[in-house]
């Protein structure tokens, strides 16, 4: 006799719960999808830190940093989104980009988070090319309007 058909209970990439056929309290699944979907689009996090939050109002997205402790410990490096009294814990993709907002620049995974640094701005030199400097300067203010470098 052929294997019974296996149904997945999540999906593959961020664990969003899946609905069955006949399945009791599927507002239950429904809404916990819903949630994890809302702090995972255009995921703004509020910061990076390694301490519980406990203050954090509810649908808040922390950075969980390197030896995290409390309710946070054991998800170094993962998304932590504010639900109620409790936090709900997304392990990041390669190619996910989060936007800090206490640093005003968006982060990217990709096998561990990157974050651009503030280039240092060119002194000195033999001769000095003012025109180059300022299309320099140009770029830098444009990538900091995109959030991609942060602001001074």
């Amino acid at each position: 006799m052929p294997d019974p058909l296996a149904f997945a209970n999540a999906t593959t990439r961020f664990a969003l719960p899946l609905l069955h056929a006949a399945q009791a309290q599927k507002e239950t699944f429904v809404n916990e999808a819903f949630n994890l979907a809302d702090a995972l689009l255009h995921c703004a996090i509020e910061g990076e830190t390694s301490l519980p939050q406990e203050n954090s109002a509810d649908g808040q997205v922390w950075l969980v940093g390197t030896g995290a402790s409390g309710a946070w410990q054991g998800h170094d490096g993962e998304i932590a989104a504010r639900r109620g009294s409790a936090w709900a814990f997304v392990e990041p993709r390669d190619g996910m980009r989060v936007f800090d907002v206490s640093a005003g620049r968006e982060m990217l995974f990709f096998g561990s988070w990157r974050k651009a640094s503030l280039p240092v701005e060119p002194v000195g030199g033999s001769s000095v090319d003012g025109e180059a400097r300022a299309a320099i300067n140009d770029l830098v203010s444009a990538l900091q309007a995109l959030g991609i470098l942060p602001s001074a």
